[in-house]
């Protein structure tokens, strides 16, 4: 891959980064006022019993979504490595280089298809 491709590439995935870590932040912001309030206690009793299952949902949502945000900038902050250490775009399972058309669509992928799909098959 050239440098002007890997450049770009670059600036989509710092891009990315700064996305994700702003969500990440706005969800445990959420998370942590959201604790502050339960464990206050400023709900009448009537209104904390109807609303503890709405807000539990509502809670284990967050947490979920916080982990898969938190999950993303992993593999966003390791395709950055990749970039500085020469390997970006190059499987990490079979040595041949992802396809651009792959790389474009998943920016931080580490796997071409073909092992991407080998290591699905072998998790079921």
């Amino acid at each position: 891959m050239n440098k002007k491709k890997m450049a770009a590439f670059k600036k989509i995935l710092l891009r990315e980064k700064e996305i994700l870590e702003k969500q990440y932040r706005d969800l445990e912001q959420g998370n942590l006022l959201a604790s502050q309030s339960d464990f206050s206690g400023e709900m009448p009793f009537e209104e904390e019993y109807a609303a503890s299952g709405t807000s539990t949902f509502e809670r284990e949502r967050d947490l979920s979504l916080s982990e898969n945000v938190k999950d993303l900038l992993q593999k966003v902050n390791e395709a950055l490595e990749r970039i500085e250490n020469g390997t970006y775009g190059i499987c990490e399972m079979c040595g041949l280089p992802i396809p651009e058309e792959r790389l474009e669509a998943l920016p931080y992928a580490n796997l071409c298809i073909s092992c991407k799909q080998k290591e699905e098959q072998a998790m079921r």
